[in-house]
């Protein structure tokens, strides 16, 4: 967060004084906002605080609330899985063509390549979740 807000200060700071950009930093702060929001959606998961629609939990029994406490798990198991692979179909297009980024010209795949990466830690996170809601208490 310190370098994303560091990067982007300088930038602010070089237009204003000069009315140019650096289009680098652009693109770095996008790749690390994503891998900073998925890091942050990861903790969220094993912390159990992202956000749930309260009037539905609220006053359910603990069966209740087990079902749609799965159920959630459950949902999104299956859409970080799902942007696992289609995250490693984009991040081996990017290498097979050799796409480079518009700003430095890098490879796209350093950037493209932390998507599948970090939404499959998502999924094994949800499953954790979904595990600890399961197992029996002591």
């Amino acid at each position: 967060m310190a370098l994303l807000a560091l990067i982007t200060f300088a930038n602010v700071v070089v237009r204003y004084l000069t009315d140019q950009s650096f289009a680098w930093t652009e693109e770095l702060s996008v790749v690390l906002m994503v891998l900073l929001t998925m890091v942050a959606a990861s903790a969220a998961v094993v912390r159990h605080s992202h956000v749930r629609i309260e009037v539905l939990i609220d006053g359910a029994s603990p069966a209740r609330l087990r079902a749609l406490e799965s159920l959630a798990a459950v949902a999104s198991v299956i859409a970080w899985l799902l942007l696992t692979g289609l995250g490693s179909r984009l991040a081996w297009d990017d290498y097979r063509f050799d796409v480079t980024t518009p700003g430095i010209g890098l490879p796209q795949w350093w950037y493209t390549i932390w998507l599948p990466l970090l939404a499959l830690l998502l999924a094994a996170r949800c499953m954790q979740r979904l595990v600890r809601l399961w197992a029996p208490k002591p």
